[in-house]
């Protein structure tokens, strides 16, 4: 602690505010080809050359500058992972002073602990933005490691620290695949193994082709990842599956393409049936027909008593078939009792059907 409190003394006594008639103690303006990237107000060498709201203070490498004193520099700062902040002034103006300290554990690229920056002219805190690192311990050597060429820095992600005994994977940064070995490992005598893969940009092949349907898209012999492709079935046909299928960044489609499938014609004609929760003549059902994947409900007769029971069944591509136990009315059944019809007779007691 009293080398901390010894340090900001000095630095208070060497980068305080100068007057003019303590120009002797400022350093001399250096040259701009001597200085770091800072641009320096105009020099002087008193307040009279400075005009009424500035005066010729002490501005560090600047030497003696025309300064507004009421200028503050950036405070509080963001909060840093391996350092802290302490304003030592009152406030941040002017040639107050920030103490930068390192958290345990951690030292500035000299070895030290902390320092210390001043408030410049320029509204900046001055010198480099301190940058705490891990402390190595005394004699410490950092592990051997195998070369990594720019070339493969810029292409992969490496996940591993490429020391000597360790392995380290790729993956590619644009997203491509990884041709070649997808891991590898350092040996003692730092080489690699294998030799670094390669990124190749992947490409979907076209996919096959709908029967019974359109591709609606440029036709490719390859696609590149992010294309979409969408499907559309002829008329009287039904799309089963996704109606849009993208190429994924592996060389896949995201889902395998749709199927059409075909209408059903209603296996009934003198009895009649529910489709769509109503009940229906097939005759007034356009073509006697319905879409792929429509529940028909049959009507069938119980086995001993004067009711009635229903049965449903599923149109499956062009196919449908009646429940087995739906038996069609006869022409004449249709033409001399329809009210004995089977669909037209009254409904079973929940108690009578098993």
């Amino acid at each position: 602690m009293m080398d901390s409190a010894l340090l900001l003394l000095f630095l208070w006594a060497l980068t305080g505010t100068a007057s003019p008639q303590a120009s002797g103690s400022c350093v001399e303006r250096l040259q701009g080809g001597e200085r770091k990237t800072r641009a320096c107000p105009r020099t002087c060498k008193s307040d009279a050359e400075c005009g009424s709201k500035r005066q010729c203070l002490c501005d560090g490498e600047c030497g003696l500058s025309c300064v507004a004193p009421g200028r503050t520099c950036p405070w509080p700062l963001p909060a840093s992972e391996n350092s802290v902040f302490r304003l030592v002034s009152a406030t941040p103006s002017f040639s107050a002073l920030l103490e930068v300290r390192c958290k345990p554990g951690f030292t500035l690229p000299d070895g030290s602990d902390v320092t210390v920056r001043r408030c410049q002219g320029d509204r900046q805190w001055s010198g480099d933005e301190p940058i705490c690192t891990e402390a190595q311990s005394p004699g410490h050597t950092p592990a051997p490691t195998c070369p990594l060429p720019e070339e493969v820095i810029n292409t992969f992600s490496i996940h591993g620290d490429a020391s000597v005994g360790t392995s380290i994977r790729y993956s590619c940064l644009s997203g491509a695949d990884v041709v070649g070995s997808g891991e590898n490992f350092c040996q003692d005598n730092q080489t690699w193994m294998h030799p670094h893969p390669v990124c190749k940009k992947l490409f979907c092949q076209p996919p096959k082709e709908v029967q019974q349907g359109y591709v609606v898209a440029v036709q490719k012999t390859e696609y590149e990842v992010g294309f979409d492709i969408h499907y559309l079935c002829k008329k009287n046909y039904r799309l089963d599956g996704p109606q849009k299928i993208t190429c994924l960044s592996n060389g896949s489609w995201s889902a395998s393409p749709p199927h059409c499938r075909a209408r059903c014609v209603i296996p009934a004609e003198r009895s009649r049936v529910v489709i769509g929760g109503v009940k229906r003549w097939p005759f007034d059902v356009t073509d006697a027909m319905v879409p792929h994947g429509e529940i028909v409900t049959f009507y069938c007769k119980h086995p001993k008593k004067q009711c009635s029971f229903t049965a449903a069944q599923a149109c499956f591509d062009g196919k449908l078939q009646t429940p087995e136990c739906y038996l069609e009315p006869t022409w004449l059944q249709y033409k001399l009792f329809p009210h004995r019809l089977v669909s037209e007779i009254e409904a079973c007691a929940p108690g009578d059907v098993e």
